[in-house]
């Protein structure tokens, strides 16, 4: 009677879903078997310690900042722009607001790209939290005809990509412009134009060129 148990017992485990979990003790007095389910029995195992539990880690996401000065308006902005493929809205805000024209005070929609293109010549150049100085920002139609106006060379673009709120002119305390220069072009992102005399670089994410300039920028 015990062996024929036995058999319809071990017939019956088989046809069982896998997610159940055998344990079979055979007593002196005949056979017993007992089905547990699966996850319980790998609970009460881990906690018995007879096998490894394992925690899952989410993967951090990068934070993207940026810490800026601004020569004109004497402002400075520390801010975090973006979170992993992320862009925060209200940072970028900031960032518009921040990089306004200072002399009729508008302010643009920035192309996140050049924000990122900030990031990575700080993250090439070792400052990864070091701060730039901002030269030139956004600049309106009439603000950069002002500028064009003033000499007879300027130096600068008629249809220039700081009135696409794409470019900024900038310097990095500690860091030479000619250095910053090359820093720039080595990333073949966008315009790169290079002021030795007022010691700025300028960066935008526009067609990809470069251009020297001996005068005075703004």
């Amino acid at each position: 009677m015990i062996s024929r148990f036995a058999s319809w017992a071990r017939s019956s485990f088989r046809s069982l879903p896998s997610r159940l979990a055998v344990s079979a003790g055979l007593l002196a007095a005949g056979a017993l078997v007992v089905l547990v389910p699966a996850h319980t029995a790998h609970a009460r195992a881990a906690a018995a310690g007879d096998i490894p539990t394992s925690v899952v880690h989410q993967p951090v996401e990068p934070k993207y900042e940026l810490r800026l000065h601004h020569l004109h308006t004497g402002e400075s902005l520390d801010v975090v722009y973006r979170v992993g493929d992320t862009y925060i809205p209200a940072a970028m805000a900031e960032l518009n607001h921040f990089l306004r024209d200072h002399r009729t005070q508008d302010a643009s929609h920035y192309d996140p790209r050049e924000f990122d293109l900030l990031h990575s010549i700080m993250a090439k150049l070792g400052k990864p939290n070091g701060e730039i100085d901002i030269v030139c920002g956004y600049r309106t139609p009439w603000s950069n005809n002002f500028l064009r106006t003033r000499s007879a060379n300027t130096g600068v673009a008629q249809h220039s990509q700081h009135m696409l709120a794409k470019a900024i002119d900038i310097r990095v305390p500690g860091v030479t412009t000619r250095h910053l220069q090359e820093t720039a072009l080595s990333f073949h992102a966008g315009g790169v134009g290079y002021y030795p005399i007022s010691q700025f670089v300028h960066v935008d994410v526009g067609p990809v060129r470069q251009w020297s300039f001996g005068g005075r920028g703004e």
